[in-house]
């Protein structure tokens, strides 16, 4: 690997379309992976969040050919995971076959995966969200922003959200979600999460964007134009791994419905009655899932704190 030969790898393994089972002729290798820092770059509070190499020119997109490494600190890794990101759920699930190297200490990590999980997994439910709400062509979502566009539009622009909070409709598309991580509150539309202290000003005219492009974009995914089918498929992956961790605790590789992945990303499949029926479904259960959840709000990251504590004492000093 040209990026760093002397790195002290805790796992390494194949990644991406391989990992998922969507690989297709036109698919690169990626491989991803966890370092342990060197003692020195922790004692001089040094520790980098990663090392990446990519063969390819980065000014065109890669062949199959090409092959892209990306490497994480433990730190930096542990950080991801506790923030529910798809990069890092995804590594925690890799099966065997998929592990090029590993170390008791990425065995101990998956064997306490479960304590990442929480109700929100915001990466990927949040990704999803945004895809469904892009490329849908549900009429209630329009319906739903020209609503609160109706109600913000009588009030004073310096008003804050949360100065109307109880006035803004609560619906299929719209309705409060987690507070963030200061504790203000949030309210999503379509999509679109809002925190309490926006000004009516600055949210009206998000609303208004996305109304008139949203109008445009479900006329044009009707008709199978324009749409980003790399970024559905990415989407509806999401929605999948989101609802097995939420029914059954875990993410099982390579997915399922890989081949219908596969299909979607290369634009196979006709938009309104073989994608958006089943995105726009998927999309609330899994959201009716995460709300009625018996998950945690938070990842406990005293615990995590402590496991990067004793793996470097064991480790380093």
């Amino acid at each position: 690997m040209p990026i760093k030969k002397d790195l002290t790898i805790i796992v390494k393994m194949k990644f991406g379309a391989h990992l998922y089972g969507t690989a297709t002729e036109e698919s690169d290798i990626d491989y991803k992976g966890v370092f342990l820092p060197a003692k020195e770059q922790v004692l001089l509070s040094r520790v980098p969040r990663s090392y990446a190499y990519s063969s390819g020119t980065g000014t065109s997109r890669n062949t199959p050919e090409d092959v892209d490494y990306e490497y994480y600190s433990l730190h930096y890794f542990i950080k991801l995971a506790c923030e529910g990101r798809t990069v890092a759920i995804d590594m925690l699930h890799a099966p065997e076959e998929m592990i090029l190297e590993t170390s008791r200490t990425w065995e101990s990590i998956v064997r306490h995966r479960d304590k990442f999980y929480t109700k929100n997994l915001k990466s990927l439910i949040e990704y999803a969200r945004r895809q469904a709400a892009k490329y849908g062509i549900k009429g209630s979502r329009l319906n739903a922003v020209m609503q609160v566009i109706g109600i913000l539009e009588k009030e004073d622009q310096d008003k804050r959200l949360l100065d109307i909070w109880e006035m803004l409709p609560r619906t299929e598309h719209c309705f409060d979600i987690s507070a963030d991580p200061g504790g203000m509150k949030r309210f999503q539309i379509c999509g679109k999460s809002f925190q309490e202290t926006a000004k009516i000003g600055y949210v009206l005219p998000i609303l208004r964007k996305f109304y008139s492009d949203y109008g445009q974009r479900a006329v044009l995914a009707a008709e199978n134009k324009n749409i980003d089918w790399k970024a559905v498929s990415h989407a509806l992956r999401a929605a999948y791994q989101t609802r097995e961790i939420l029914t059954r605790g875990c993410i099982t590789y390579p997915l399922e419905n890989a081949a219908f992945l596969r299909d979607v990303k290369e634009g196979r499949l006709d938009y309104k009655s073989e994608v958006a029926t089943v995105l726009e479904s998927l999309m609330d259960e899994v959201e009716k899932l995460a709300r009625n959840s018996s998950l945690p709000e938070k990842t406990d990251t005293a615990f995590w704190d402590r496991f990067i504590c004793e793996t470097l004492e064991r480790e380093l000093f």
